[in-house]
């Protein structure tokens, strides 16, 4: 490999893992000087606070893009997590905690088994399983008439609405999940095994590497922090709302795209999708600064976005090939 090459394989790399952050901080910067509004406190804490409850969803799809999979329920098993947690609530803390968890879990170590261990598509798997959490969750709610609240006294309350120096708590919990997330993967012999599932499946099972049980893992880390993330909202709102999650999948998917995990696997960081959601809603807070934008044009625009950064993607795994 000559120098030239190297340097440009180096640079390739580099943009495909700092670019979103390098975008990140010059639209921040830019919004900021435009938009006085958008750099007040205030502002800054409910972004903060909103995109919490996506990044969790958001963490357990990159393990799952990671090893060359996607996850598809993620934003209906996310509003079942939110009426679970608000059914439970009746049976106090830990009922509200542990319905959730242990519903939407099962539904992601399902997805894992049938992709782990029959070898089906997990687009279709994962589609499956979308239909199925949102129609248990319809039942549960007799077609989405009936909306559970959370009492007003409720200890869990305080998970969602609780702040501590004035950010809420749930954004605490995010960053506690990532930086836990970022450590598995980087740090442990199942992250490994994850980077190695993605990157060449075969390879990975020559070198002796438990892919089906890594696969089974991912999945069900997927179904049970969407149902977490459900939770989370749940105690935010103080009720399980039915009409959320809808295209919840998708944003969660874009993010983590953006972010640099790579769909074909193999590659991704933590971080990366940090930023990839600190991307996608600063955008947003924008478009609601300008005021004179419909806010469905943040979809068009995150549309627009996504598919320029996988062109890119495409573009520098090439030129680090070349």
């Amino acid at each position: 490999m000559t120098a030239v090459q190297a340097n440009r394989e180096r640079w390739a790399s580099l943009l495909q893992r700092q670019g979103a952050a390098v975008v990140l901080v010059v639209v921040i910067i830019v919004a900021w000087i435009v938009f006085p509004r958008f750099g007040s406190l205030g502002n800054l804490r409910d972004l903060a606070l909103q995109s919490s409850f996506l990044l969790v969803i958001a963490l357990g799809m990159t393990f799952v893009i990671i090893t060359g999979g996607i996850d598809l329920s993620v934003g209906s098993v996310y509003a079942l997590g939110g009426v679970l947690a608000a059914y439970g609530s009746q049976w106090g803390f830990f009922g509200s905690l542990l319905l959730p968890l242990a519903v939407c879990g099962l539904i992601g170590l399902i997805n894992g088994i049938l992709v782990a261990r029959t070898g089906m598509a997990p687009f279709i798997v994962t589609l499956a399983s979308l239909l199925f959490a949102r129609g248990l969750l319809l039942a549960i709610t007799s077609e989405g008439s009936t909306t559970f609240k959370i009492p007003g006294d409720a200890i869990f309350l305080r998970l969602g609405q609780g702040t501590f120096l004035g950010i809420g708590y749930p954004v605490y919990v995010a960053a506690a999940l990532c930086l836990a997330g970022g450590v598995l993967l980087r740090r442990t012999r199942f992250g490994q095994s994850v980077f190695a599932t993605g990157g060449s499946e075969s390879s990975a099972l020559l070198m002796g590497l438990p892919v089906a049980r890594t696969k089974i893992a991912v999945y069900t880390m997927s179904g049970l922090l969407a149902g977490f993330a459900g939770a989370l909202t749940a105690a935010y709102l103080q009720s399980g709302v039915t009409v959320i999650g809808v295209g919840t999948e998708l944003d969660a998917i874009a993010v983590v795209v953006i972010g640099g995990t790579l769909l074909t696997g193999g590659a991704g960081t933590i971080i990366g999708t940090v930023i990839g959601v600190g991307l996608r809603n600063v955008i947003q807070s924008v478009i609601n600064q300008i005021g004179t934008l419909d806010s469905n044009f943040q979809s068009v625009v995150s549309g627009g976005f996504l598919l320029v950064v996988v062109i890119i993607q495409r573009w520098l795994a090439k030129s680090r090939n070349a």
